[in-house]
């Protein structure tokens, strides 16, 4: 999210403590109130949302939603800072690549709950950059596709013929 702020010309006597106060509310109302906004939309939002530091090779998680941590069990506040790829994608090496060669598009993906117990997952990855232009964060968006998975593989059983 990017966010600027102008500031009109005052004159000198009208910069006082108490008018510049009164003068920058509004403006830092509004910048907390959007800043609250997206918070309660993340987390409110029904699919898992990680959101990882761009400027680090690792991707150091910077927040997970509730859904991601019901989804894969871990809590944003005991994993904040670790990388996210190590956490829980399979121990592959080339999925970060994967996932950045083709960004704004969905990515299926072998990924571990925290229990170890495996979870196919669709992955989309966006960029996030500030107002200078510069990458900071990707935004990665899973949804649960190990049910279809599993409907996918029953359904190719039935197809295939018997051997009686």
């Amino acid at each position: 999210m990017t966010v600027s702020l102008r500031v009109a010309p005052v004159a000198r006597a009208a910069c006082g403590p108490r008018n510049l106060r009164q003068d920058s509310a509004p403006a830092l109302f509004r910048l907390l109130s959007d800043s609250a906004l997206s918070r309660a939309a993340l987390a409110s939002c029904g699919a898992a949302v990680a959101i990882v530091d761009a400027q680090d090779a690792q991707w150091p998680i910077a927040y997970l939603n509730p859904a991601f941590e019901h989804m894969f069990g871990y809590r944003d506040g005991e994993v904040r800072g670790r990388p996210l790829l190590s956490l829980f994608l399979d121990h592959d090496a080339h999925v970060q690549d994967r996932l950045l060669e083709t960004v704004e598009a969905p990515h299926e993906l072998r990924a571990l709950h925290r229990s170890g117990e495996p979870l196919d997952v669709e992955v989309v990855t966006g960029p996030v950059h500030d107002s200078a232009g510069r990458l900071t964060h990707w935004v990665l968006t899973f949804t649960d596709r190990t049910e279809l998975a599993q409907l996918r593989e029953e359904l190719a059983a039935l197809r295939s013929p018997r051997v009686a």
